[in-house]
């Protein structure tokens, strides 16, 4: 998808669909104790290049069903022919067990003028798109349908601080943990933070419609992931660190257009700065992510088999890594990727002053964060070659603490362009 370049911060949220940040349930209550269910429900409107001018709805709760989970969904239409309608849930535990809980995502859209970096663009016969030195015009446009289903599950093993606490109870003041979870220096699951065992049944289908290409992408098949959470506070971490291993595996099976398997792994660290004249908070954030598909295969001919979609592989750009670049800008057999953030979260929050218009949005903090980031994809993971001829971006960030989510607007700058992605939760560990 295009990048978005919404007129309003509402449209945060109309992506929030697109992945589910990695978090420890949990139920939030206020200084008095008090929790309950925090709605988002309104109108509103937006611009961007795939929908043109657009209304929107978007109905969103915190603590429905149940105290830990929540729902949200939104429709919008834009004067471009684009159409979208996306239903979530998250941590909603599974009836008659205490440590299976799911989140289902579905949505479906038509888009019209989408950009795709894929092959097919005439201009450039001899040049695979998504490489990384394919040139920035190596895509194709054209209208289609972008359905995407999933349904993970996640299993809380009975392991470091997840053998006495599932769901955890956390006193929010403002936004920020009173008391936030104890980490340890120590990288030791055992006796530490949370472990999740995850299985997530996936499928997508996309079709485009262009001048230069008619074709239809499906794919089907399982995620299966072990994620380590030792952070203090999930959506906002100040101190600790996370890791996540990763296997996605498409057996070619039912309407998939061909099998390929996908390995990823990202870590996480964050080093607390503590308290200053002007911030509540001030962390540094690092994290490192890379991918590879063991089942690409290049023929003599240069056509390639069991290749992943752009959009699950070794890929960069968009709403998560590389913000400066367009969603899936580049995509290989291997990628890397490094981020550093400073996030100063302020202690003046203008919303304070208009309490009418905070009623509706729950408005607790704003984060200033500025941010680098290098990456690069490669046809072979091969240590040295992924190091060089990296891809680079800088930018600034502001975020806010909503009804219980962070939501973000990130502005970075390459020498490709400038990069605005709009997107609910922090970046890394989603």
């Amino acid at each position: 998808m295009k990048r978005l370049s919404a007129i309003l911060i509402l449209p945060l949220a109309i992506v929030l669909f697109h992945s589910t940040p990695l978090e420890a349930q949990s139920v939030y209550v206020d200084k008095d104790g008090k929790s309950g269910k925090k709605v988002l429900s309104l109108p509103y409107g937006f611009y961007n290049e795939t929908f043109g001018f657009a209304g929107a709805y978007i109905h969103g709760v915190v603590g429905s069903p149940q105290p830990q989970s929540a729902l949200l969904a939104t429709a919008m239409v834009g004067t471009k022919g684009s159409a979208m309608l996306a239903l979530l849930g998250k941590d909603i535990r599974m009836p008659g067990t205490a440590r299976l809980f799911f989140d289902p995502i579905a949505s479906v859209g038509y888009f019209g003028d989408t950009d795709a970096y894929i092959d097919g663009n005439p201009d450039f016969p001899n040049q695979r798109a998504g490489a990384n030195s394919s040139n920035k015009d190596n895509f194709v446009s054209g209208d289609g349908w972008d359905n995407y289903f999933r349904l993970k599950f996640k299993y809380l093993l009975p392991i470091g601080r997840g053998r006495d606490s599932i769901i955890d109870r956390i006193e929010l003041d403002r936004g920020v943990p009173v008391d936030p979870s104890d980490v340890s220096p120590w990288w030791n699951p055992l006796a530490s933070g949370k472990t999740y065992l995850e299985l997530r049944p996936f499928y997508r289908w996309q079709q485009i419609d262009s001048d230069d290409l008619n074709d239809n992408f499906r794919t089907n098949g399982l995620d299966l992931g072990l994620f380590w959470d030792d952070r203090d506070f999930a959506p906002n971490p100040t101190q600790g660190h996370g890791l996540q291993l990763k296997v996605s595996r498409d057996f070619g099976l039912f309407d998939s257009d061909n099998s390929w398997t996908v390995l990823q792994s990202e870590v996480d660290q964050y080093f607390s700065l503590g308290e200053s004249e002007y911030f509540r908070q001030q962390v540094i954030a690092l994290d490192f992510w890379t991918a590879y598909s063991p089942s690409w295969d290049v023929t003599d001919s240069g056509a390639i088999n069991n290749r992943p979609p752009a959009y699950t592989g070794a890929t960069l750009g968009g709403l998560w890594r590389m913000r400066a670049f367009p969603a899936q800008r580049f995509s290989d057999r291997a990628a890397i990727y490094y981020s550093a953030e400073y996030r100063m979260t302020l202690k003046w929050n203008p919303f304070d002053d208009w309490p009418e218009v905070n009623r509706l949005l729950g408005v607790e903090w704003l984060q200033l964060v500025p941010f680098v980031e290098a990456g690069r994809v490669a046809p072979e993971y091969d240590l040295a070659n992924l190091h060089s001829s990296m891809k680079w971006d800088a930018g600034i960030g502001l975020r806010a603490w909503a009804k219980g989510l962070v939501v973000r607007v990130d502005t970075a700058a390459s020498d490709e362009g400038l990069g605005v992605q709009m997107m609910v939760s922090q970046p890394f560990q989603f």
